[in-house]
Formats: C-alpha cells, sequence, structure tokens
C-alpha cells in the first residue's frame, strides 16, 4: 500500500493564496463594467395585476474603447429584460428594460438579470428587481397611454380600477410628482364581490415638450398595501420638435469626422434649407422635399486641437427662423498618435486586477 504524500503547510498556503488572488482579480476585471450603472437593483412594491410595471436601469460607456453587449439573461420568468442600444461609443448610454411580468405571475417576485459584455474585455453585470403582484386589484386598461399631445392642448385618459374582494376597499387619495397631472375620482360602485373607481387623468395644458414617464400612486385603506401605482406614459409635442436635442458623437480622431443622424418632425409638411454652426465643423444636406418627418445626417469635421468640443447647431427650414429648436453636439477630438504611442485606455484585465480609467 502507497501512503499518501504529505503536503507541507508552506505549499498549503501559497495554493489559498493564489486562488484568493485569481478570486480578486476576477471580481476587480468585473468592477469597470458595474462602475457604468448607477443603479444595479430597483424594487417594484406592490403593484396591480395586469398593469404596465418596467424600469430601466441605464448605463454609460466611461471609457476610451467601444463598448458591446452581448446579451441579457434573467433568472425567473417573472421579468422579461430588453437592451435599448448595445453598441456604445464613449460617452453614450443605454438602458436595460426590466418588464415585470404581472399578467401571468402572482405575489412576490424577483430576478436577477445578468448583464453580459464582451466589448472591450468580457465581464457580467448582475442587477436585482423584486415586487409584489395582487390579483385582487387591476387597472383597465393596464396603464395611462397619453400618445402623441400637441403642446398647449393638455389630454384625458380614464382608468376603471377594479378591487375584487367582499372586505370594504378605499382609494382615499391618488398622488403623483409631476404637478402636469390632475387627478379625478368617481365614486366607488360596490358589489357583493368588487368594488369599482373610475379614475380620470389630464394632463395640464401648459406642460412643456418633451417625453412623459411618470406614475400615480392610489393611497388606499388596505394596510397589505397602502400604495399601489399606475404607470403613466406619453409625449408632448411642440409644432416642431428635434431629436436628440444634445447629440454626443463620443471620441473623434483629430482630423477625423463622424455621423449621426437627427430627427425634425413638424404637425405640417416642410422643407430643411440648411444647417450653422459658429465654426462650420458641422454640415448636412438639404431636405427640399416636404414632408413631416426629415431624418438628417449631420456629419462632424474634427480639428488639429485635441480635447472636447461643444457646439450649438441650428437648423433653418421653411417655417420660419427659430421653429427648430437648437441642438447641443458634444464631441471628444482625440490627439493624433504614432504607432509607437498607441496605447488602450483599458488594460488587458485578463492580466492586470488594475481598473481603466474613465474618461
Amino acid at each position: 500500500m502507497i501512503a499518501p504524500r504529505l503536503v507541507s503547510r508552506s505549499v498549503l498556503q501559497v495554493a489559498a493564496a493564489a486562488v484568493a488572488f485569481c478570486v480578486a482579480d476576477a471580481a476587480s476585471a468585473q468592477e469597470w463594467a458595474k462602475k457604468m450603472f448607477s443603479v444595479t437593483s430597483h424594487n417594484f412594491g406592490t403593484v396591480a395585476k395586469g398593469s404596465k410595471t418596467e424600469y430601466r436601469f441605464v448605463f454609460r460607456n466611461l471609457y476610451k474603447e467601444d463598448l458591446h453587449v452581448v446579451g441579457v439573461r434573467t433568472s425567473c420568468g417573472c421579468t422579461s429584460p430588453e437592451i435599448t442600444k448595445r453598441d456604445l461609443k464613449t460617452h453614450e448610454t443605454s438602458e436595460i428594460i426590466a418588464k415585470f411580468n404581472t399578467r401571468t405571475f402572482l405575489g412576490q417576485h424577483g430576478a436577477t438579470l445578468t448583464v453580459t459584455f464582451d466589448k472591450p474585455f468580457h465581464a457580467e453585470v448582475q442587477l436585482r428587481v423584486a415586487g409584489n403582484i395582487r390579483g385582487d386589484v387591476t387597472f383597465d386598461p393596464p396603464f395611462v397611454d397619453l400618445g402623441n399631445v400637441d403642446l398647449g392642448k393638455g389630454a384625458e385618459r380614464t382608468i376603471r380600477v377594479t378591487r375584487v374582494g367582499s372586505a370594504p376597499w378605499e382609494i382615499k387619495d391618488v398622488r403623483s410628482a409631476n404637478g402636469n397631472f390632475e387627478v379625478a375620482l368617481s365614486k366607488p360602485t360596490v358589489g357583493a364581490a368588487q368594488t369599482t373607481y373610475d379614475l380620470t387623468m389630464r394632463l395640464k395644458p401648459d406642460a412643456p415638450a418633451g417625453y412623459l414617464k411618470g406614475q400615480l400612486i392610489l393611497v388606499t385603506n388596505d394596510p397589505r398595501a397602502t400604495q399601489i401605482p399606475m404607470d403613466v406614459e406619453g409625449r408632448v409635442v411642440a409644432e416642431v420638435t428635434v431629436s436628440p436635442q444634445l447629440l454626443s458623437l463620443g471620441a473623434v480622431p483629430s482630423g477625423g469626422s463622424v455621423t449621426k443622424n437627427v430627427v425634425v418632425r413638424a404637425n405640417r409638411p416642410f422643407c430643411v434649407t440648411g444647417i450653422s454652426c459658429p465654426d462650420g465643423c458641422l454640415s448636412c444636406t438639404p431636405k427640399s422635399t416636404p414632408a413631416t418627418v426629415h431624418i438628417l445626417p449631420v456629419t462632424f469635421t474634427a480639428g488639429t486641437a485635441a480635447g472636447k468640443v461643444e457646439r450649438q447647431l441650428k437648423i433653418a427650414t421653411d417655417l420660419g427662423e427659430g421653429a427648430v429648436p437648437t441642438v447641443t453636439v458634444q464631441a471628444v477630438v482625440e490627439a493624433a498618435e504614432t504607432k509607437e504611442t498607441q496605447t488602450s485606455a483599458l488594460p488587458n484585465v485578463t492580466q492586470s486586477a488594475s481598473l481603466p480609467a474613465a474618461r
């Protein structure tokens, strides 16, 4: 019989140290990706069955290198994730949308969303969501959908709120952090097995142009869920709108150029007669065919001076001077580098535990 070989304490200590270093190195390799998220967890609270319930985890590429999201997977069918944009240049943002499946699940549920990156290096970030879906409270329709609202006209939508059960149930108040929302609540219709309210939400006519995303909070007398949220979405559209109003071009090499689209919309057909900026570094071909929507490919040509560049882009149309809101254009012009001095701002995390330098 061969006796087992004894391993010295020093060898075990070295092995343990090596394992600890590898674990620490792997953890550090993930930190550069996690730093891009300002929020990594969200609690939906108590929500109604069938209601539209989602949360957007925003992340921003802080680094010089281009970023690519491979995908996102969920640990539970109670939450469905989506990615709004997979490829990001420096300073660009994207969102992981976590949609709570309130139609097919009931009760307390939670999920871990694992976001996987493969560029510039492999990393994973875990996002967590949780919430309680009540089966006895429903909204019809499932949220306040304002759609597109003309600036200055306001809008009104009615949602039927139903609570199934014989016990007394009362909506004591409806609150919102948005001062442009007004709410009227009907008297309850009480039956043998349910209580029904008609909730009417009005958007004030003086609401500013732009995307609307908010909530109404139903305050009830139920101690199990004193507050139930109801989502509100819509867009207030001016006679002429431009998107985006902040155009981020990311990093551009000295003397190079980059082109990105700007979308201009109006309530009636119009032509784009030209664009202007202080030093002529922005260019775009006019659009002479009338249309209610124009997609403008705006080209920025970098100069020789390195550093951050910010310009105000003015778009001229046949709707009159100043009809289109001004667009702010931002870029970072990189200094020309020789082949001998070209280096990456992001170290190879497979070989080093150090973190990348944010731009």
